[in-house]
Parts: C-alpha cells; structure tokens; sequence
C-alpha cells in the first residue's frame, strides 16, 4: 500500500510538473506572437496617424508605405532567374503583418526577388500547389480527389495576375526556403514532375534550377512529439499539449472571421470555410470536437512534419539531376561530459532555448514502434530548437539521398547538380528571420552567400565564370 501510496504521489508531481510546463510554453509563444501581431498594429496606426495629423508627410509615408505591399509589378523574364523565398511554419509573406519581414529585409538584397504569403498552418501538399498558382496565376486547384479526401473546396485563392507567368523549363526559378518552407518546394518539384496541375501537362522538375535550405524539415522533427502529437503514429494529438490550444485558438480565428484581423494574418485554411456564417455554431462544436476542418482529417502542416509524416513524404520525392541543391542546418547544442545541451543560454531565443533543453534530452517512448528502421536516439540530440540538426542536413529517411558535407564554399566549385552540398551553422532556428538585429554579421554573410552562388556559380547550362571565381 505505501508502494502504491508514492508511486500515486510521483504521477501527480510529473502531472503538474507537464501542466506547469504547458502553461510556461504556452504564455512565452501567446506573448511573442502578440509581440510580432502588435508590432504590425502599431506600424499601421502609426502610418494612419501619420497622414491625419500631418497632411504635408502624406507623400512619404505613402511611399513608405508601398514597400510594405505585395509586389504588384509582375516579374517578366530577362535571362536572369527570379529567386523565391518560401517561409516556414507560422510564417507570412510580404504584404502581411504591414511593417514585418519574415525574412528580416534580406528580400531587398536583389532586385528580382519574391516572398509569397502561403498557408501558415496549412499542410506541405496544399502550401505546395499555392506556390504554383502564386507564380503562374489563375484560381488555386487543390485537386479533386485529394479536395474530397481530406474534405474542403477543390479550389481556393484567386491570382488575377501570375507573379511569374513565364515561368517555365527555359525560366526556371531559384527558390530558398526556411524551416517547412524547403519541404514544400521539394514537393512541388515533384508534382512538376509528375504534371500534376490541370491544363499545364508541359511542366516538369526542370522549371526548378535550385533549391537552397535554411534550417529545413527534410527529415521531421522529435518537437512534434514535445508539442502534443503522438510519437506511435505521428498523427494524433494528446488531449491536454500546446498543440490543442493552438488547435482551438485557430479554430476560433477561422470561425470568426473577421477581416481586419485576416489581412494581418492568415493561418490558410480558407479552403475548409470554417467561417461562422457557413458553419453555425453546431459547425463550431464539429470543429473544436475534431469531427470536422483540417485538424480532423489531418490536412494541416504538423503531421507532415512529425518523423512518420516526412518518411511518407520523401518516399515519393526525388533528388532531381539537373537541379542544384543546398542546406544549411542549424544548431545550437555542444556536448558536455557526454551529454546534449544547450550552447549558449543567453544567445538561444527565450522562445527556443526551453525546447532546445527539452529535444536534447528526448527519447522515443520504449514501448513505441521506431519511426523508421534504425533509428537511435542519439541521432536526434543536436537541435536548433524547433528541428533536429540531422532532419536539416539533406533527405535521408526512409532512403539517403546524395550528398556532400562543405565546410568552406571553395571546396565544392564547380558545383554540380543532383547532389544536396550541406554545412552545419552555430545558430538556433529564428535567428535568420524576422530580426536580422539578432543575427548581426551573419545575417548578410548567409543571405549574401546564397543570392550570390544562385547569381554567379548555378547554371543550366556550361558558362564560363569570372576568372576569381575559377
């Protein structure tokens, strides 16, 4: 009895260590996503105020004002390839959150440059086909049988004007993607490939002539795992994690509806129609019971991203051999006395540095199936805070593909295509977007070495290069 008695008393200290735990996470991401929210608030009100109080500033701020907007002027293709940077998970685009950058300005760094705002939470395959209709334009086509298997309207946003109509085998494009970003570029090449996007059977994955990765989900992540999905399926959610109260909070977002908020931010799942006016409130309980909408059937970004959910992923996408790739993985943990842990308490994010202590000290649940054949713990230690060093160096699960360690660019000039070059950056996973203040110097020095390689060293076809570059 008095065995029974402690062990009683041990699962409830574990139980409010978890929900004391939850409640830390859930106020430090509620408060730094207010904090990007009302930074945006703030810029346009200023703008607003700006322009009624002080009538003979109304032309410089309207200037001001226009940088912030979508890119309004299509790109036409002149020989030099557009470059695309393609956000991650809880990202944005230009012409969301007013003054805010996801990629921190580095946009401005060329002139044909373009940031798409995609689907936040939405899943890899629909993010993937809003990339498409993004650059070509036309009406967002999700597909018929993947629309009725994962229950939403076949088709979605409109873009009256493609940002990139031409695009094609001869204009191909460079894309750069953060975090889930890299993934879904990875699966639209694939569904190029594959021609799977109605009326244009001439695609293929040569409209891709690069992909470069920064701090990206190949592989998953053991976070998912952290955050409330199932580690025995990578599909399921625990009743009581972060990951449900983001559900509900979504959820409520949606179903309200309200267009001032949208026009901020969007989590993407117009498509579902979870609006009030279309569902009820009896659509509301659905939703928040998991009967319906995307967290019910699954089509949103976080199963994707679990290790199960990228295995099944990678198993259908391909290393392409006249596309040049590049990943640069990220991480902040060192080794000390044999064990993982945070490199630098006050140089890791109060956003990341609890999950970097807790991904370093993760282990698969014993009594769980692994989620691929040979998976070990240790393997998955190193982390940036939000993914695992090893998911962002090249796709290797379920089948390794080729691949090259850099450590300085010189070494692998001239490049070839067809092979993933990698290097591994001291650095945890926000530290390139949003506040390049963070960063510092190595903020340009990354930004600077990709638009350059992608300008001067990554051809289609045989050029001669500048004689320094030889």
């Amino acid at each position: 009895m008095l065995f029974g008695f402690f062990k009683s008393m041990f699962g409830l200290w574990i139980g409010m260590l978890q929900l004391s735990e939850l409640f830390v996470s859930s106020v430090v991401h509620l408060t730094y996503g207010l904090y990007i929210f009302s930074s945006a608030v703030a810029f346009n009100v200023t703008q607003i105020l700006s322009q009624h109080l002080r009538p003979s500033l109304r032309v410089d701020v309207k200037v001001e004002d226009e940088t912030q907007k979508p890119k309004s002027v299509t790109i036409r293709s002149d020989g030099v390839p557009p470059i695309v940077l393609v956000h991650g998970i809880f990202g944005f685009g230009q012409g969301k959150l007013r003054g805010v950058s996801y990629f921190a300005g580095a946009e401005k760094k060329d002139e044909r440059v373009l940031v798409p705002d995609l689907g936040s939470l939405t899943s890899i395959y629909d993010r993937a086909r809003e990339l498409f209709y993004y650059l070509k334009g036309g009406q967002v086509d999700y597909g018929e049988e993947h629309s009725r298997a994962f229950g939403h309207a076949q088709f979605g946003k409109v873009y009256e004007q493609g940002n990139y109509p031409e695009w094609d085998e001869d204009r191909p494009i460079h894309f750069v993607g953060h975090s889930a970003g890299a993934q879904v570029v990875r699966v639209l090449q694939q569904m190029l490939a594959d021609k799977t996007f109605k009326g244009y059977e001439n695609t293929s994955e040569n409209w891709v002539l690069s992909i470069t990765s920064l701090s990206g989900a190949f592989n998953g992540t053991t976070r998912t795992y952290l955050d409330g999905m199932q580690a025995e399926d990578g599909r399921s959610l625990r009743h009581i994690c972060l990951l449900q109260l983001c559900r509900i909070g979504v959820i409520m977002y949606d179903w309200l509806n309200l267009a001032w908020l949208k026009s901020y931010y969007n989590f993407g799942f117009d498509h579902f129609d979870m609006s009030w006016k279309k569902s009820g409130v009896s659509g509301l309980a659905d939703f928040l019971l998991g009967n319906s909408g995307p967290f019910a059937t699954g089509d949103w970004i976080l199963p994707d991203l679990t290790i199960q959910g990228s295995t099944r992923l990678n198993t259908r996408l391909s290393t392409f051999p006249n596309t040049f790739y590049f990943s640069y993985a990220t991480k902040c943990t060192k080794k000390v006395l044999g064990i993982t842990v945070p490199s630098n308490i006050l140089g890791i994010h109060p956003l990341l540095f609890l999950r970097v202590l807790q991904m370093s000290q993760w282990r698969h649940p014993p009594d769980a199936l692994p989620p691929y054949k040979g998976f070990k713990d240790e393997d998955w230690q190193d982390n940036d805070g939000a993914l695992n060093t090893i998911s962002m160096t090249y796709p290797r699960i379920p089948i390794e593909q080729p691949n090259r360690f850099v450590e300085k660019d010189s070494d692998c000039q001239p490049l070839q295509p067809g092979i993933w070059y990698y290097k591994i950056v001291e650095a945890d996973h926000i530290l390139f977007i949003v506040n390049r203040e963070r960063a510092g110097v190595k903020f340009d020095l990354i930004y600077d070495s990709i638009f350059e390689r992608c300008r001067k060293h990554v051809f289609r076809t045989k050029q001669v290069l500048p004689s320094h570059v030889q």
